[in-house]
């Protein structure tokens, strides 16, 4: 099977079953996505969501957040991973939104990236779902399918990106992010991932290997295969 084959049988197979895929996280502005995207580095969106209500109570605007202290936010966030430096992010995030952006979110990635705590990941899932901008974001879930999948053999982030967005249509880009996300976070797992039920195992290139392997035939090389 080539490559465009697999990225048809793939995309096929998450638009029948699961056809409205969305962030788990919750939010109800820009900012708060902002926020939530900044805060789930390295944490779980669950940890994130137990989070956030309160401190979007304190702080609805990024002018709320921008004028408040190191000590005013961090018990907040004390219980998500990196509190110190997400909240010294958070607090200059907010503050460069209100000084440069007029308290707006900004919809370029180039302008997003300007934002203390927000790399390239961070910027594609905001423009994605906030401005529905034809972008993927890659983040271990996505890298880590991907490879699996035999979706792309990159070995940054940005070559990864390059390859879902060179193969995948422009209008399914919002949806794709979501799909490697959710497929990496409950079925295509890190340690354990549950090949027997997973529905894309015909054509991922990783089961087919382990089939190989098991059997005692030498996997293909990689490459579009």
């Amino acid at each position: 099977m080539n490559r465009k084959e697999r990225y048809s049988r793939t995309i096929a197979w998450f638009k029948a079953n699961m056809p409205l895929p969305r962030t788990e996280l919750d939010y109800d502005s820009a900012f708060h996505l902002l926020v939530s995207v900044i805060l789930s580095a390295q944490c779980t969106d669950r940890r994130v969501n137990m989070v956030t209500p309160p401190l979007f109570a304190r702080f609805p605007l990024p002018a709320d957040l921008a004028s408040a202290s190191f000590e005013d936010v961090y018990p907040y966030v004390r219980s998500v991973s990196y509190p110190n430096s997400k909240t010294r992010h958070l607090i200059g995030m907010a503050r460069k939104l209100v000084e440069d952006f007029g308290g707006e979110v900004p919809s370029g990635i180039d302008e997003l990236m300007t934002l203390p705590g927000v790399g390239r990941k961070t910027a594609n899932v905001i423009a994605s779902i906030v401005y529905d901008k034809p972008v993927i974001a890659v983040d271990t879930h996505v890298f880590r399918v991907s490879h699996r999948l035999g979706l792309s053999d990159g070995k940054t982030v940005e070559a990864v990106e390059k390859d879902l967005e060179k193969d995948i249509p422009l209008e399914l880009r919002a949806d794709s992010h979501h799909w490697l996300i959710l497929h990496g976070r409950y079925t295509c797992k890190a340690r354990n991932p549950e090949c027997e039920g997973c529905g894309l195992k015909e054509w991922c290139r990783e089961y087919g290997r382990n089939l190989k392997k098991a059997s005692g035939v030498l996997p293909p090389p990689t490459g579009n295969v």
